[in-house]
């Protein structure tokens, strides 16, 4: 599976070539080009470091792009048309074990837990997780996070549901609208959003019940962070402020500054989206990754079946920055 993704990368990096030849050139240096995993509540501190101006104190703007899934981040990273990618750091893993030259490095992570909630068809009262035992389940692609934290929390509770895995990331709301599996994973707003057209019903957090795992990370070429130390500081700067500001503020204040990063969905589900992310310690506070938790996440990859080989946290994550941003950022 390594292999597969990995040649997926590539495939996308040779596709993406011709626009970085054009583009690459004479880019802003006061722009920082970041390529999402996803669009999601979840990542409420990105966007509300923006919308607070926390990047323009730093001198930077942002510009992102949603590379709907990990791999698709990644090949964006490895192409150049992107300056840093935000995703789950099993891809710089992958990458890693490629034998990559200038592999990219994870330099801050957000996310401590999975963001996902489940969503049935039924509303079921005392929603037991056993009851998906032998029922289909679209929880993500094979090689990603989200699928792998899934199953093996599911091993876990000794439950063993059917695993829908031919859906691409981004489709798998509207495929299970139109039919596609008992249950799906959703991130908010899409959940809330969903539930509220009447279309199904939230049973559970995946989270709440996986525990803590570095679930999404900022990662970029070794190259580029050399190269580029004021923008890898400015963007854990405001990052940082800006979850600080979240946990400070009430979830209408913030879902309120948020908003206009959502088309069609209303403050009332973003503020309800980020009351269920508070509810389970969703952002790190200190973006500097623990070493037990990128070896939490390597058991989890492992008992998946999708590692080759275990990474020495040395060698992929950098913490020394994301500590000494915490330490001003609480300082005051």
């Amino acid at each position: 599976m390594k292999k597969k993704i990995l040649s997926c990368i590539l495939a996308a990096c040779i596709s993406l070539a011709l626009p970085v030849a054009i583009t690459g050139c004479g880019g802003n240096k006061n722009v920082i080009k970041i390529n999402e995993v996803t669009h999601s509540v979840f990542y409420a501190p990105l966007y509300l470091a923006d919308a607070l101006g926390y990047f323009e104190d730093e001198g930077y703007t942002i510009e992102l792009e949603n590379g709907g899934g990990a791999d698709k981040t990644m090949a964006a990273v490895l192409s150049g048309s992107v300056d840093i990618g935000f995703c789950g750091p099993e891809a710089a893993i992958y990458t890693f074990l490629g034998g990559d030259e200038d592999a990219p490095k994870v330099f801050g992570q957000m996310t401590n837990r999975d963001g996902s909630f489940l969503v049935g068809r039924e509303d079921i009262e005392n929603f037991d997780w056993h009851s998906l035992d032998g029922k289909d389940v679209l929880a993500g692609r094979p090689g990603g996070v989200p699928l792998m934290t899934f199953k093996y929390v599911m091993k876990e509770l000794g439950v063993t549901p059917n695993y829908v895995t031919n859906i691409d990331f981004n489709f798998m709301t509207s495929s299970f609208q139109g039919g596609t599996a008992d249950y799906c994973t959703m991130f908010e707003p899409v959940a809330s959003d969903y539930e509220k057209a009447g279309s199904g019903y939230v049973l559970g957090s995946v989270g709440a019940l996986a525990g803590e795992i570095p679930y999404t990370c900022f990662i970029a070429k070794q190259s580029f962070i050399d190269s580029n130390g004021e923008k890898i500081e400015a963007l854990l700067r405001a990052v940082t402020k800006a979850t600080k500001y979240i946990y400070e503020t009430d979830s209408q204040t913030v879902a309120e500054k948020i908003v206009s990063y959502f088309a069609s969905t209303s403050v009332e589900s973003i503020k309800t989206s980020i009351d269920s992310y508070k509810a389970i310690d969703t952002w790190v506070e200190n973006m500097a990754m623990k070493e037990s938790g990128f070896n939490r996440l390597q058991d989890i990859i492992e008992s998946a079946g999708e590692l080759s080989q275990r990474v020495e946290f040395s060698d992929l994550v950098l913490t020394e920055t994301a500590n000494k941003i915490y330490n001003e950022v609480y300082a005051k």
